[in-house]
């Protein structure tokens, strides 16, 4: 399992990168594509859509399994990666690179401090699936 000190993170396994202008790039941890397997479908916002803090914005689909896909912060989509709706194995390959799902402009840079490091992360894994 590779998780990126460089990073955020939330509960719900969705990785978060602050790019510059106020916008992040958002995508599936690896633990988490780990977990669900082969992707075999994505469901994305469109460029425009508005995503809120703890709302589905998307979902993906491994064998007959669909997992909503939860926001972990607020703002309007500015970019939406096609490639992974194409071929949603690029999260499963690539899921910090190539496999990025969707960038959006933040509603406030605030919602940042709510996010875990990738320490803290790794320690809410290590405590909620794999406890001694």
């Amino acid at each position: 399992m590779l998780v990126l000190d460089e990073l955020q993170y939330s509960e719900e396994h969705i990785w978060v990168r602050f790019e510059e202008n106020h916008t992040v790039t958002l995508g599936i941890t690896d633990f988490a594509q780990l977990q669900l397997g082969k992707l075999n479908y994505v469901l994305l916002p469109n460029e425009g859509d508005e995503i809120v803090i703890n709302e589905a914005f998307g979902c993906v689909e491994c064998g007959r399994l669909v997992n909503d896909l939860y926001a972990p912060v607020c703002g309007r989509v500015v970019s939406v990666n096609r490639e992974v709706i194409d071929d949603p194995t690029l999260i499963n390959y690539s899921p910090y690179a190539e496999g990025w799902i969707i960038r959006a402009k933040l509603s406030s840079l605030d919602e940042l401090d709510m996010l875990m490091s990738s320490d803290d992360y790794e320690e809410y894994i290590l405590t909620n699936y794999f406890p001694s």
